[in-house]
């Protein structure tokens, strides 16, 4: 039997994988990318008679490449994204909850029991889940201090897996995840790990930069803010954006980076006090999709960015 693993690059993707083989070891072919390269179903179309793990991306996105591996592949899905109708395939183990408070290694910490819930609220603090995460650390009994550190390993795990491209990124997703697979406690790894002295030094780089940057608009139910085509500015866009959501928990926020090619990949995050409205506004452009409470564009037309901005105000004003 031929496995493969393939999971979203991002700290919620990378953690759900680890908890899942710390429980069940597995030697796999991995299949990863950028946070925003979630159609990676696509990369194994054409596989046949293999056990498939999938992690942290659309089912409804990867439709039809799923269609297709169903046909003789096993596929074993988990997934906090929006998904659509499930496929009725017998070949198809699905956990799927696009609840606006959860994310796909809280439901891998679930299906395991919490057996390895660290990385799970790693993760989820990585996913700007912070109430979620600190309701799954309370029965850990950790320290704040602790806690602290898991949540700063979430936000560097997160932080690395934006980028137009994997040249982009400080470690590539497979990289990072080799490093976090000899360890089953994520406190040591933070001890640990050289790659985090890495992570934390392009981080506090790359906000800095941010941080220097004004909102494009500003009203009072939303903020928006613009970035230019740098490496940069695609590396730091899911964290920026987390963080000024953090600040205003009433209003949307959305962050566009130019991609350099006459369009814009798009961060939005709902307002913090009503989870609901991004993947609606989101979908309604092409490249468009993600949860009610944080959604993307890939690559809006430069000539659609203000009738974005008045869909933005409109979706998110009362």
């Amino acid at each position: 039997m031929k496995y493969y693993d393939i999971f979203n690059g991002d700290a919620d993707g990378i953690c759900a994988l680890h908890q899942l083989r710390l429980a069940e070891p597995r030697e796999a072919t991995l299949i990863t990318g950028v946070k925003r390269d979630i159609r990676l179903l696509d990369q194994v179309v054409g596989v046949r008679g293999a056990e498939l793990t999938v992690l942290d991306i659309s089912l409804d996105s990867n439709r039809a490449a799923l269609l297709k591996l169903l046909e003789s592949c096993r596929v074993f899905y988990v997934d906090h994204h929006y998904a659509g109708e499930l496929p009725p395939s017998p070949n198809l183990i699905a956990h799927l909850d696009p609840s606006p408070e959860v994310c796909t290694s809280l439901l891998v910490d679930t299906l395991l029991g919490g057996r390895f819930r660290g990385w799970a609220v790693a993760a989820a603090f990585g996913d700007n889940l912070h109430v979620s995460a600190r309701k799954a650390a309370a029965p850990l009994n950790l320290a704040e201090a602790q806690v602290a550190r898991l949540r700063e390993l979430g936000e560097l795990m997160n932080y690395n897996g934006y980028g137009r491209e994997v040249a982009d990124l400080h470690l590539p997703p497979q990289v990072l995840y080799a490093a976090v697979k000899p360890y089953a406690d994520p406190l040591i790894f933070c001890e640990e790990a050289q790659v985090l002295a890495l992570l934390r030094q392009g981080f506090a780089d790359d906000l800095r930069r941010a941080h220097a940057v004004p909102p494009l608009r500003e009203t009072a139910h939303g903020r928006i803010f613009a970035f230019s085509a740098e490496k940069w500015a695609s590396r730091i866009a899911g964290i920026f954006n987390n963080e000024k959501a953090r600040e205003r928990m009433d209003a949307a926020h959305a962050l566009l980076v130019d991609n350099g090619d006459g369009s814009f990949m798009v961060s939005v995050r709902a307002p913090l006090a009503r989870r609901t409205g991004a993947d609606r506004l989101c979908r309604a452009f092409p490249t468009g999709g993600g949860r009610a409470a944080a959604a993307g564009i890939n690559a809006l037309p430069g000539g659609q960015v203000e009738e974005f901005i008045v869909k933005f105000f409109e979706v998110f004003s009362p």
